[in-house]
């Protein structure tokens, strides 16, 4: 099986960040909008020339992804609606430049690389605007080639592109061959990653495809015994239930389960790349920043374990812990710990577990938690080991807590 480097590169990055932006950020109502919520052309150009973003977008952008932990981001360049927030060089005048007088993948790019965070390329494959999408595929293809090649030749080295909507044409020839070798030919270290959408999840592809996808499902262990090279994989989730900014949508997750998605990620190896939907301003939705602030607190303390991978050391006594390796460091990743205190303020689960059991022939040499750098209690017999799931105490709790350790 071949082992190519920038795919062992890109799964050890660990978390990204998705941006979904483009002219349906003025309409408010998600991405989706002028197709779902049958919003006439006409309507929708009205919102299209009014999109303007704030001077500061992108460095504020990519400020909140880096504090939140992100280590790439990637930006939707060019969505369903078929607006371009690059320039298109003369394949047509929807795009940022006729309308805000501003190339935004060049703005984006240029924030990215001044706080070394890696540059990605969302480009839809599916187009509401562009007329031979339907009456001439081929023209079509032609045309998405070219645009997709401005991206690769225009904005120096780029960590990868993201395609999405092969889905909705399945039965049709995409000329993939064509276009992968395209981006080969410009970028050949890029990323290629094609999303299968929420009905086909980890679903291998092209073999020029780097990643498989998990859209907004818990990823699993890949089966790549039909495969010739090593596949990466990827989860990308949602804060609410649109990907692109929409006023009225209020249905948030928690920062506990977006922590716990991030772990789950890491479990199998996948990257998390989590979603935000910035407003038309450019800006984020004070609840989607405040909650990549606290996704930030976590990592800030946890950040070792976004690049360590899965072991075949395995937790025995409960399904929510695990064990991720880096190089010599071993991490005993540890849900359900519950806090403790006062019996009048603290619920005190007297059914939570006290211990967390796992099996290597190898002796323990060390053994910390990392939030606190306290010792943690274990007692070894023959290849079992026993670790004491240390609660928290009051004014403490951190969704997930890790034990590192080390093998004599």
């Amino acid at each position: 099986m071949i082992i190519e480097q920038r795919i062992k590169n890109f799964e050890r990055l660990g978390m990204g960040m998705f941006v979904h932006f483009g002219a349906y950020s003025v309409v408010g109502r998600g991405e989706w909008s002028k197709l779902s919520c049958n919003i006439p052309w006409e309507e929708y150009m009205k919102a299209v020339r009014s999109f303007n973003p704030e001077p500061n977008w992108a460095k504020e952008l990519v400020a909140t992804a880096k504090k939140a932990g992100a280590r790439y981001i990637t930006l939707t360049t060019r969505h369903h609606d078929g607006f371009s927030l690059y320039d298109t060089k003369g394949l047509n005048d929807y795009d940022a430049p006729h309308v805000c007088g501003r190339d935004l993948v060049a703005e984006f790019v240029d924030a990215c690389r001044a706080e070394s965070i890696i540059p990605f390329f969302y480009h839809t494959l599916l187009d509401w605007h562009e007329e031979h999408y339907d009456s001439d595929f081929p023209t079509y293809l032609k045309y998405l080639r070219k645009s997709v090649e401005i991206l690769c030749t225009n904005y120096g080295e780029i960590g990868g592109f993201w395609f999405d909507g092969k889905w909705n044409k399945p039965n049709e020839d995409w000329e993939e061959d064509a276009l992968y070798g395209m981006i080969r030919s410009y970028q050949p270290d890029t990323m290629i990653i094609n999303n299968t959408g929420i009905h086909d999840r980890g679903a291998l592809g092209n073999i020029e495809l780097d990643s498989v996808t998990f859209e907004r499902g818990r990823p699993g262990q890949l089966n790549m015994a039909d495969s010739p090279k090593y596949i990466a994989s990827e989860m990308c989730q949602v804060f609410g239930e649109h990907w692109g900014y929409a006023k009225r949508d209020l249905n948030f997750k928690s920062p506990a389960d977006i922590i716990r998605d991030l772990v789950n990620c890491r479990r199998y190896g996948s990257n998390f790349l989590i979603n935000v939907g910035p407003m038309a301003n450019g800006l984020l939705r004070p609840i989607e920043k405040a909650s990549l602030e606290i996704l930030g607190q976590w990592v800030d303390i946890f950040h070792e374990i976004l690049p360590a991978m899965p072991t075949d050391i395995t937790v025995e006594n409960n399904e929510h812990d695990f064990v991720l390796q880096n190089g010599n460091d071993y991490y005993l990743i540890c849900d359900q710990i519950p806090m403790f205190g006062d019996t009048n303020v603290a619920l005190n689960d007297k059914n939570a577990p006290n211990a967390v059991c796992f099996r290597t022939d190898k002796k323990i040499a060390t053994m910390k938690w990392i939030d606190d750098d306290t010792d943690a209690a274990f007692k070894q017999e023959g290849d079992l080991v026993t670790v004491a799931a240390k609660h928290y105490g009051y004014g403490c709790h951190l969704v997930v807590r890790v034990a590192k350790f080390t093998l004599a």
